[in-house]
C-alpha cells in the first residue's frame, strides 16, 4: 500500500465514522448543547466539513465545496470564510441547522472532492511544502493527515455527545 491509498482511505474515515451513529440521531438532537457546551452535534458535522472543505481547497488550488450552493443552503448567517475556529460561544450556539440530511450531505461532498484530488496526487508531490509558518514546515502530505486527525475528533465529539444525548 502506498502513502496515495493510505490518505485515501483516511480521507474515507470521517464520513464512514459519522454513518456508524447518524441514523441514531433525530433532529431534536442536532443543536442541543449538552451540560452547557457552545458546541453541538450540528456544530461539530458542520465544522468537520468546513476544516476539511477550506483546507483541501487551499492545499489544491481548487473552489472549496462551500462555495457551490452549499452556504446557500446552509443560510447560517455567517460569513463564506467562517469555518468555526476562533468563535465565541455565543457564535457557536448561532450555528443552527435543522436538517441532518443537509450536514450529512455537505459532509459527503467534502469528501468526495477530497478523493478526487488526493487521486491526482503523484508520491513527490506530498513532499510538498505549503505551509513554511510552522517549524518544521509542512509538507502536504502532513497537512492531509492532520486535516482529517481533526475531523476524526470532531465526528468523535459528534457520537459521544450522541451516546449521552439517549439517556
Amino acid at each position: 500500500m502506498d502513502a496515495r491509498e493510505l490518505l485515501t482511505d483516511l480521507a474515507h474515515r470521517p464520513l464512514q465514522e459519522l454513518d456508524h451513529f447518524w441514523d441514531s440521531v433525530d433532529s431534536g438532537q442536532l443543536n442541543e448543547h449538552p451540560a452547557g457546551h457552545p458546541n453541538s452535534i450540528a456544530w461539530l458535522v458542520w465544522h468537520t466539513g468546513r476544516e476539511i472543505d477550506v483546507q483541501v481547497a487551499d492545499a489544491s488550488g481548487r473552489e472549496q465545496i462551500w462555495a457551490q450552493g452549499w452556504s446557500a443552503r446552509f443560510d447560517l448567517g455567517v460569513p463564506d470564510d467562517d469555518l468555526g475556529l476562533g468563535q465565541t460561544e455565543d457564535e457557536a450556539r448561532a450555528i443552527v441547522v435543522e436538517n441532518k440530511d443537509l450536514l450529512r450531505g455537505y459532509l459527503s461532498a467534502v469528501t468526495d472532492e477530497s478523493l478526487d484530488y488526493i487521486s491526482t496526487l503523484r508520491p513527490d508531490d506530498l513532499a510538498d511544502v505549503i505551509d513554511e509558518s510552522w517549524n518544521p514546515p509542512v509538507t502536504r502530505g502532513a497537512r492531509l493527515v492532520s486535516i482529517y486527525a481533526d475531523a476524526l475528533q470532531h465526528v468523535g465529539q459528534a457520537a459521544y455527545v450522541t451516546g449521552t444525548q439517549r439517556g
